[in-house]
Order: structure tokens, then sequence, then C-alpha cells
């Protein structure tokens, strides 16, 4: 879940040279429990991803695993006004904070994007994925693709001492020969006790470099992109985010902890 538009970079108590609050070695280990249940959740829900399901359905079956899993769905009240779910589950034209429903029954060929939360011992996991629901056409797997190696590209150009606008720069390379729209109005953002906090992480180059990212940084990266305009609007629902001209959407998004060795992905099962 995203942070959305462009806000300045508000100091953090923790760490008043780069504005990012810095994680313990204790916290990052809490931090990797909550998101190696992210990580469960999105690999195992992925079978489940098929047509005549209902994002209902999803839901139901997101909540029980992450409960049986000893953690709490983090997105279930979260904001204004509370969102309702334990998943945002996004089809097709909508690009984030779908709202499950009973009514809603996934079609042949259709791109689902699933974004959860959780949050464990007071701390979150975030990660989301785009599936395809049975044969899709080529135009939504290279999408889905093309947002998939954004991410991971995002994720290998980081490590101690890289400045944040590299992860813009690595979406911009990966995602601009193709000539898709990358979302500008929503970001990623830093996490940990929250699930918002600083940075935010814009997928786009803004043209800032940023603050220097240093070991025991925690971020959730996640490239947005459409196969059309970059441009969205929200619906009256007051959360799901849809493409302005109707075009298809992908997200992929993990969480992340910078290290001395480089970047770890912690939503990884």
């Amino acid at each position: 879940m995203h942070w959305v538009g462009r806000v300045v970079f508000a100091a953090a108590a923790e760490d008043p040279q780069t504005m990012i609050p810095i994680k313990t070695p204790a916290e990052l280990q809490k931090m990797r429990a909550s998101n190696r249940i992210i990580a469960i959740v999105l690999e195992e829900i992925e079978p489940l991803v098929k047509a005549g399901v209902s994002t209902w359905e999803l839901d139901e079956w997101a909540e029980k695993k992450i409960r049986s899993l000893g953690a709490e769905p983090g997105f279930k009240g979260y904001g204004f006004p509370p969102f309702p779910t334990t998943l945002c589950v996004s089809i097709n034209e909508e690009v984030v904070h779908g709202i499950p429903r009973r009514e809603r029954l996934l079609q042949e060929g259709d791109i689902v994007g699933v974004d959860v939360g959780c949050v464990l011992e007071g701390y979150w996991g975030d990660g989301a994925r785009t599936y395809a629901v049975g044969k899709v056409d080529e135009q939504a797997s290279e999408l889905i693709r093309t947002c998939k190696a954004a991410l991971d590209e995002a994720v290998k150009s980081i490590g101690p001492g890289s400045r944040l606008r590299e992860i813009a720069l690595a979406v911009e390379r990966t995602v601009a020969p193709k000539k898709y729209g990358i979302i500008r109005d929503l970001t990623g953002h830093g996490i940990g006790r929250h699930l918002h906090e600083d940075p935010q992480i814009f997928n786009y180059d803004t043209g800032e470099k940023g603050p220097k990212l240093r070991e025991g940084m925690t971020l959730a990266i996640e490239p947005m992109i459409a196969a059309g305009s970059w441009q969205v609007r929200t619906l009256e629902d007051r959360w799901t985010v849809v493409t302005a001209d109707s075009s298809l959407s992908a997200h992929w998004e993990y969480t992340v902890a910078i290290t001395a060795g480089g970047t770890e992905v912690l939503t990884r099962a």
C-alpha cells in the first residue's frame, strides 16, 4: 500500500542526516519474520487466482492464512476511510487498492494485482505481485514481465552508499524502452514500525538525488506501470485507483533491507 502524491522529506529522529529510520539487528529479524509471512501468502495464493473465483474468496483465504501464521492483517481498518479488507485486489485497469467483493469474479484473461500487508510483533510486512488468470494475451504478459523486471533491477541498483534516486533510474531504464507509462501519483515508501515511513520512493526520475542509503534502512519498493498513460484517477469508493485511459496496469512490490553486503529481499519465502 502506497503513499499518494509528493511531499517533502521529513526528518526522523533516528537518523537526522538521512531522514530515514535505521533498524537494529533485532528489529531486522522481526521484519524478516513479518515479511516472510507476506512471501508465503503471495506464493500460496497464486493457484487460487483463477477464473470463477471471487476477490472476496481470495481475501477470506488470505486473512485466515495470516492469522494462522501468528500475524494480524495490516491493511484491514487502515487509513481514512478505513480500508475494509485484508487484501488489495486490483484487476486489469485497476492500478492499486482494489477492494475485494463477493460479486467480483475473476475472468479468463484478466491480470490481477494482489497487495498484502501484515503486522507481527509490531513490525510491518508489505508486498505485491501481479498474476495472470489463465491464458492472457501477449500485451498483458509483457506488461507483467516488465514490471517484475523493473523491480528486480531497482533492487540490484542499490546498496550502502547509493542514492535513493537509483531506484527511479533503474525503473525508467527498464520501462521506458517498452513505451509503458510509469505511474507518478503513487510511490513506494520506507517501512518498519509503521506502514509508511520516510522516504517516499519514486519510480520516475524527479531530478533529486535523494538521501544516501545506509545499512539498517528498510524500504518497500513498488513499481506500478500501465500499458498506456501514467495518469490515474480514484473511484467513488475513495480507494480504488485506475488508469485514466483504462489501459492495463501491473504492480510488483518487495520490502527490502539495506545490509552491509548489499540489499536483502525480505519478502522471500
